[in-house]
């Protein structure tokens, strides 16, 4: 029998996000709070009652819980993903409310997450503490074979829908699909733009990052400038409106999750903590109190030059404000690659 009451009177007053797996949502599944305890409660009665379909399947995820209790330091980040450089920036940052992309995630056996690729095209790691799961790993553009004849990618990639070819012409030549069962203890990569569905096979509790670094930074910038191209596309008939380039940048913002202003802040950020350091001929630390050393950090720095020489170079009365400081950081990065 599963009995959860130690954890719930740990962590009684927490509010956590749910999600309910059997209603949808647009393109995702409908989302509610409720009172930790409330929902290991409902959990507990779930799973003794063997998961009957007559109550809802509900899921905690992408909750916080390291920003709501950092004294509990429940884990160390593994080494191989400490170059992080967003939760780096946000943990840093005063002005971000404790935001971050680090996240606990407990569900019930059959809860699951709908097909999707992640925030800012960025990796993500996934460590099970308990139970199993089942992922689906689709390379990227092989995602374009499950969009419906209006591009609209499918919500599940079980639906008998994907078989009606009249709606999803491209479907029979998917074949190149990724099945992978992650056990307790196992860690799983995410590589950048890779569309993925996971299933809950068993109870389930895991830890989540998202994550950006010098290997994906292009990545991360490809989409921000994709999405920004798309953006001006679809408010273009607005574009004789005063203040147009910043009502993109607002529209962006809410569409990807950042605006070239945010970009730019961020970078800024992580070079000069670079620059910092190299001066100093000190190590870093980083995410998980882990340090990087001279190399590590010149080659974030080569990365990150040829995006702010870009940044550098663009019109836009967002990036205007950081002119001076990008060229400094671009003339100083410069010089260790003379």
């Amino acid at each position: 029998m599963v009995h959860y009451a130690p954890c719930a009177l740990v962590l009684r007053p927490s509010e956590v996000p749910v999600a309910n797996c059997n209603e949808r949502y647009f393109n995702a599944q409908t989302k509610s709070s409720m009172k930790f305890n409330e929902f290991l409660d409902y959990w507990e009665n779930y799973a003794n009652t063997n998961y009957p379909n007559d109550l809802p399947c509900l899921y905690l995820k992408d909750w916080h819980f390291m920003s709501q209790y950092p004294e509990e330091n429940i884990y160390r980040v593994p080494d191989l993903f400490a170059s992080d450089w967003m939760n780096e920036y946000l943990l840093s940052n005063s002005n971000n409310d404790n935001d971050d992309y680090r996240f606990v995630y407990m569900g019930p056996k059959g809860s699951w997450t709908p097909l999707h690729a992640d925030v800012f095209s960025s990796f993500s790691w996934s460590v099970n503490i308990c139970g199993k799961k089942k992922w689906i790993f689709f390379p990227p553009g092989t995602e374009d074979l499950l969009k419906d004849k209006f591009g609209k990618l499918v919500y599940d990639v079980n639906s008998k829908d994907l078989l009606n070819s009249s709606n999803y012409p491209n479907y029979q030549y998917l074949c190149n699909e990724i099945v992978l069962i992650q056990e307790v203890g196992d860690a799983v990569f995410v590589p950048s733009g890779w569309h993925h569905q996971v299933w809950n096979i068993e109870d389930t509790i895991s830890i989540n990052h998202n994550w950006i670094n010098a290997c994906n930074i292009k990545s991360m910038w490809s989409a921000l400038e994709k999405v920004f191209s798309d953006v001006k596309v679809e408010i273009a008939d607005c574009k004789s409106m005063d203040n147009w380039e910043e009502h993109c940048q607002v529209v962006l913002k809410c569409t990807f999750g950042m605006n070239y202003s945010d970009f730019a802040k961020f970078l800024i950020f992580i070079a000069e903590r670079r620059l910092e350091s190299l001066s100093k001929s000190t190590y870093l630390t980083v995410t998980g109190n882990w340090q990087i050393g001279r190399n590590h950090m010149l080659f974030d720095l080569l990365n990150i030059h040829p995006i702010l020489t870009t940044l550098s170079t663009l019109k836009l009365p967002c990036i205007n404000e950081f002119s001076e400081r990008l060229y400094e950081i671009i003339k100083k990065i410069a010089i260790f690659f003379e």
